[in-house]
């Protein structure tokens, strides 16, 4: 599938890093290092901006290392980028670990997938058909 880019930075377009692999890592396009205090939360920017493709969006995940090592992540995970948006990719990064964490120009710090997607068309109804599951939420399928 072809998605055009406009890349302002100077690191290379997202790629996978092994064959099989879903998402491509992206890349933060700072001036200066950021430190990210234990708790703190901060928009990173890319330098990337799309034109997503009408049905498709690009998800922004956490990268699994960071989260396990430092517990960096995602804050509003997955985020989502719609078709409609053409401003820079950012990402918003939160420092769940302990210590401090500095975000280094051109430092892996997110997945992107292109994800399709269905629009919606809501169909109001009085009754829904019945399920095994039935109304059981939270909790209710076992430990």
């Amino acid at each position: 599938m072809e998605v055009k880019v406009r890349n302002v930075s100077s690191h290379p377009l997202p790629q996978i890093q092994t064959i099989h692999a879903a998402g491509v890592d992206i890349m933060a396009y700072l001036r200066e290092p950021i430190v990210l205090k234990s708790g703190q939360r901060a928009l990173i920017p890319t330098g990337l901006f799309m034109e997503i493709p009408v049905g498709f969006e690009v998800q922004i995940r956490p990268r699994s290392g960071l989260a396990f090592k430092h517990g960096i992540t995602v804050l509003n995970s997955p985020g989502t980028i719609d078709a409609d948006y053409r401003g820079e990719v950012k990402v918003l990064l939160i420092n769940f670990g302990s210590d401090d964490f500095e975000i280094k120009n051109g430092e892996r710090i997110a997945q992107m997938i292109l994800s399709k997607h269905e629009i919606i068309e809501w169909k109001p109804v009085e009754i829904l058909s019945e399920s095994g599951r039935g109304t059981g939420g939270y909790g209710s399928t076992g430990k």
